[in-house]
């Protein structure tokens, strides 16, 4: 009973990383009708770096170090365009089309290693750029012709900044700073960033918080609960991989976002797709899971190292 305890503990915290950041997406399609793109994106970094600092603040908090603090300056600018991105394309496109775009940060990884640390770029890594690519236009079609969509390449950007920010984390993780501590650094500065665009930014309507005198609690809620969710789809996919004999275990289950994703789409939303766009959007998931879990080329980050996605 032991031995199945333990070979099912890192699988459990993978589908509860997986299920929090599903639902976050969801929470956010429902937030971006009540808050502009940046004071969202802004949001998203704020409540959860105000909330890791106050746990903090009961052990230690540890300030970086100058080389450190470079790294998570680099996250946090990676992570902070991701959000805007997504959420952009949250507004436009529907919650599967923009997680799925999301999800191609994989693909992306090969492609800034070639930039900027020179790691030749492998020939399948190619090929899953031109599919992806494929896909992407395949989604461009609505039934009844092809539509250009800016959004569909501004999906693609989140997925792209997405890459960024997983391969400063992998750097990150090998500092001084626990995981908390580099989320709760990481999440403050990127709040810090986004604070000047917000401040020039058109602020979201008072009514969408406020009816008559009373505070719209559901938006409050809202914000509240999507803030716990990012901070456990961190703690929880640092506590799988911690706990897994092997990456083999988990790599297939980073993608159960997209089931989830696909689950409250069909339970939340009126929308439905053409033949076309769903092949599209099987072409992008699988050319991404397949990216994940086929083993890469000497000198390429790991899966393990590489699939510590930060949602």
């Amino acid at each position: 009973m032991a031995k199945t305890t333990l070979t099912h503990t890192p699988v459990f915290y993978m589908l509860s990383s997986t299920l929090s950041l599903s639902v976050t997406g969801l929470l956010t399609k429902y937030l971006s009708e009540s808050f502009d793109v940046t004071t969202l994106a802004f949001l998203r970094f704020a409540l959860p770096a105000f909330l890791i600092f106050s746990i903090l603040l009961f052990t230690k908090i540890r300030r970086p170090n100058v080389a450190t603090a470079k790294l998570l300056v680099v996250r946090a600018l990676c992570i902070g365009a991701c959000q805007l991105c997504f959420i952009y394309a949250l507004n436009k496109l529907s919650l599967v089309e923009s997680v799925v775009l999301f999800g191609t940060g994989p693909i992306f990884i090969a492609v800034l290693e070639k930039v900027l640390f020179n790691i030749k770029l492998h020939r399948s890594t190619t090929v899953a750029l031109l599919v992806t690519f494929i896909g992407v236009v395949m989604l461009a079609n609505n039934g009844s012709g092809f539509v250009v969509k800016p959004e569909l390449l501004v999906g693609l950007l989140a997925g792209f900044f997405n890459a960024g920010s997983q391969l400063s984390l992998y750097k990150a993780s090998k500092t001084e700073l626990s995981g908390l501590e580099t989320n709760a650094w990481t999440f403050g500065i990127a709040s810090l960033i986004l604070l000047p665009i917000v401040m020039f930014s058109n602020w979201a309507s008072p009514e969408s918080f406020f009816s008559g005198n009373t505070i719209n609690t559901g938006v409050l809620w809202a914000l509240v609960i999507m803030a716990l969710l990012i901070i456990n789809t961190q703690v929880t996919r640092h506590k799988a991989y911690s706990t897994a004999d092997t990456n083999s275990q988990l790599a297939p289950l980073i993608y159960s976002n997209l089931v989830f994703t696909a689950l409250w789409q069909l339970l939340a939303f009126d929308i439905e797709f053409s033949h076309t766009q769903v092949l599209g959007l099987m072409l992008i998931v699988i050319t991404s899971v397949l990216t994940t879990v086929l083993p890469l080329p000497k000198g390429h980050i790991s899966h393990k190292e590489k699939s510590s996605i930060v949602g």
